[in-house]
């Protein structure tokens, strides 16, 4: 009966992490700001929308909170709306430039990241929700600090970088040479450098939406194939957990980790909206195309699959 236990306290504890690293490495924000702080929200939403029960939706946002700024009341940066099948392991992401020129309900047209400025997490998910056709069932919120802790925690990452890019401002220093194209093993701090770099990539912040995707990939890879071994997951979650705040029952936080427990590494999709650059006034801004972000909604809708970008 003790192996039984200890067997499901270990899944427990894989999928926690899972859930929490994995969406950390999601919504890394941009630049430093405030150490290490999570939230994880409900939406209050209407009953009857039509979204699959076998499928759950988290959206990710790094908030851009300096210190002694609200969290929840900053502006929003990375930027990713999380489909999880609980009944076949299927995952997929869908990446949304953070200067998106979109409809606020009640705002007016602004940024997608000035939602959670003015409204928080509700109205940051409503909006989301409105552009892609599917309303998260949860927001999770992260400021930076921390993440390459947990990375290195780990053990670092491995990722498949679709670009050969530097940066000559990257500190530290020696992330100046930037990242070679193909297989590049992170740890820690030279993760946070690849997820955050934007203006030296081909398509800006499309391709840094796109290689946040690679990190989770990245983790979850890692997590899967090291969770048998002595250590890593406690020293895992314990580096994940310690500053989750959310005022989910442990049944819900449950429910959650074991969808993400379930995930299958072969059957995550990934894409970013596309769009172009532009001005609205005097703001440089980016016009997504709705168009293509609602056939993203439409197709991972029921399976959580992305069937082509």
């Amino acid at each position: 009966m003790r192996t039984v236990q200890h067997g499901w306290s270990r899944v427990i504890r894989t999928a926690a992490l899972g859930l929490v690293l994995g969406l950390v490495a999601l919504v890394v924000p941009d630049s430093a700001v405030t150490p290490a702080q999570m939230s994880l929200v409900k939406m209050q939403r209407a009953q009857g929308v039509d979204v699959s029960p076998d499928v759950i939706w988290i959206l990710g946002v790094g908030s851009d909170a300096r210190e002694g700024q609200p969290r929840l009341r900053s502006r929003g940066d990375a930027i990713q709306l999380v489909g999880i099948n609980t009944r076949t392991g299927a995952a997929t992401a869908i990446g949304i430039a953070r200067d998106s020129w979109v409809p606020i309900p009640g705002v007016g047209t602004n940024r997608v990241n000035s939602a959670l400025f003015f409204g928080g997490p509700q109205l940051m998910g409503r909006t989301v929700g409105n552009m892609v056709g599917i309303q998260p069932d949860y927001v999770f919120v992260t400021g930076f600090g921390g993440f390459h802790r947990m990375v290195d925690s780990i053990g670092g990452i491995t990722v498949d970088s679709a670009h050969a890019f530097s940066d000559s401002n990257l500190r530290p220093k020696r992330y100046r040479n930037g990242f070679p194209r193909g297989k590049v093993k992170l740890d820690g701090e030279a993760a946070h450098v690849f997820v955050r770099v934007r203006k030296s990539l081909p398509k800006g912040d499309f391709d840094r939406s796109a290689n946040q995707q690679r990190a989770l990939r990245g983790i979850h890879r890692k997590i899967h194939a090291n969770a048998s071994k002595p250590g890593f997951i406690e020293r895992g979650v314990l580096s994940a957990v310690r500053n989750l705040d959310t005022n989910l029952p442990p049944a819900e936080l449950f429910r959650l980790a074991q969808a993400v427990a379930q995930v299958k590494p072969n059957k995550v999709t990934a894409c970013v909206v596309p769009g172009r650059t532009g001005m609205a006034g005097s703001a440089s801004v980016v016009f997504a195309d709705v168009g293509v972000a609602r056939r993203y909604g439409n197709d991972a809708r029921k399976d959580a699959t992305i069937s082509r970008c």
